[in-house]
């Protein structure tokens, strides 16, 4: 597709305006609102300390607790040529 003219000025441009305005008269939430709704739905995805912060022998959780026996168990079958 073959677009002429100056920058900004086609359809969906930001000269438009914002691409997330609702259609239907409702209000724009708010960021909070959409953060509030994000973490709602996703949660805390992310952890609190990154796995070279952690001490080794801590396993991998978040809370500091011991690895999951399923996830030893794993952990254990992974052949010696992949480890």
């Amino acid at each position: 597709m073959l677009v002429t003219g100056p920058r900004g000025t086609g359809a969906g441009s930001p000269a438009d305006g914002p691409a997330d305005e609702p259609t239907d008269g409702k209000p724009a939430e708010t960021d909070w609102q959409r953060r509030k709704r994000l973490a709602a739905v996703f949660g805390d995805v992310l952890p609190d300390t990154t796995s070279d912060e952690r001490d080794p022998g801590a396993g991998h959780r978040a809370d500091g607790g011991r690895e999951d026996p399923g996830e030893t168990w794993l952990k254990a079958q992974v052949p010696p040529h992949h480890g």
